[in-house]
């Protein structure tokens, strides 16, 4: 029997059912692999009557989920008999508890091989913040949920990915006054190990080539600029090497990202947070991908947030949606490689 690719519903004032609406109805044009949401079905028909979107659902089981995909959009309702009265923009720490849960359930379905992979619609921090969430953000808690019991989670390492360009921050939601002192070498050495072992266990690329970009200015100028680049980047430039990974740099970054650099590498590494994700959303900003590497289970997310001004207006597109939905079903079926 196939099985479905497990979507959450993310915040739900937000546009993840929106778009997932949205997405179902674009299923035959982009070829999706099937997929259900984990939500409540009242919600998502009011929702869908609300936008005069022609979606019909079905509350099904994962293993049914397939079978249904074709003629409805398929739901497996929230566990614990919650339920969702959301209004579209308004985000409320009331719905905190079923955005959790949908991530709960979705993980948990996929660990149990019921799925083949976990797609997240966006979520809000500061509603979650609000309701008593205690993790930083969505990928962190993701990496909790995937801890065998009694050991440290996984590193989870973000990956945004588009057909034109993927890239990984190695720092990520931290202030820019704090980067100097988060970036080690041994973080970026942990990193690259994760992205050179998912590119060829997920992607499936033989030889994956890496780039790291420099921290500073014309990567440093030989520390003229500032130290970290030789003194802390170089170093874990060459111990990635010495252990047969193919990465090069620190490069300046202002010159990694044009077309012609980009066709000599597979994945860039940025020591900061816009330093990555600058290019890829001027390159792809409705199409981008968001790639947790290094859990046991591949997770996708559409490279966006929730869009709350825009929730309920019939104004949000799907395109990243669909493109992580796309990229989850490839990966799932035969890894093609990154720039496939």
């Amino acid at each position: 029997m196939t099985t479905a690719l497990a979507l959450t519903q993310g915040d739900p004032a937000g546009i993840g059912p929106e778009i997932t609406l949205r997405a179902w109805l674009a299923r035959e044009e982009h070829g999706l692999a099937p997929f259900f949401v984990i939500g409540d079905p009242d919600f998502l028909a009011g929702l869908a009557a609300r936008l005069g979107l022609p979606v019909p659902l079905a509350a099904v089981t994962p293993e049914t989920a397939a079978e249904a995909f074709g003629r409805a959009l398929p739901v497996v309702r929230l566990p614990d008999g919650l339920t969702v009265a959301a209004e579209p923009g308004r985000p409320d720490p009331a719905s905190a508890a079923g955005t959790v849960a949908s991530i709960d359930e979705a993980v948990r379905l996929v660990r149990a091989g019921r799925a083949p992979a976990l797609v997240t619609n966006p979520i809000a921090k500061h509603v979650l913040y609000e309701a008593g969430f205690r993790y930083p953000g969505h990928t962190e808690y993701l990496a909790a949920l995937a801890a065998a019991p009694g050991a440290a989670p996984p590193t989870p390492v973000m990956l945004l990915w588009s057909k034109e360009l993927a890239v990984v921050p190695v720092t990520i939601h931290v202030p820019l006054r704090r980067v100097p002192e988060l970036l080690t070498a041994d973080l970026v050495v942990e990193t690259a190990r994760i992205v050179e072992r998912d590119m060829r266990t997920r992607f499936g690329l033989s030889a994956p080539r890496l780039v790291l970009a420099g921290l500073n200015p014309h990567a440093g100028e030989a520390g003229t600029m500032g130290t970290e680049d030789r003194d802390v980047l170089a170093p874990a430039v060459e111990a990635l090497r010495a252990e047969g990974i193919a990465i090069t740099g620190p490069h300046p970054a202002d010159t990694l990202f044009h077309a012609r650099a980009r066709a000599t590498y597979d994945v860039a590494l940025a020591p900061t947070h816009d330093q990555a994700l600058i290019p890829i959303k001027t390159l792809a900003f409705d199409d981008g991908v968001n790639v947790t590497l290094g859990l046991p289970f591949l997770r996708t997310s559409p490279d966006h947030g929730t869009a709350f001004d825009i929730a309920g207006q019939g104004l949000a597109r799907p395109d990243s949606l669909v493109a992580a939905l796309k990229l989850a079903g490839r990966l799932t079926r035969a890894p093609q490689g990154v720039s496939a």
